[in-house]
């Protein structure tokens, strides 16, 4: 190929996307917190019967 003509660049292979300033933490912590949020709250346990107490001499 003559010097003279232009070549074409070569491509370059894609970077891997970054969010920049954001630390793995403040992600989690993000990402724990949004499910946190979104969750609906948790029934409370239903609570034993209990049977009334009977006095001895009731009839």
């Amino acid at each position: 190929m003559p010097a003279t003509e232009p070549q074409a660049p070569k491509a370059q292979p894609p970077r891997p996307f970054a969010l920049a300033g954001v630390s793995m933490r403040e992600l989690l912590a993000s990402c724990a917190a949004a499910e946190a949020v979104s969750t609906p709250p948790r029934l409370p346990d239903p609570a034993p019967v209990k049977e009334p107490v009977r006095h001895p001499r009731a009839a």
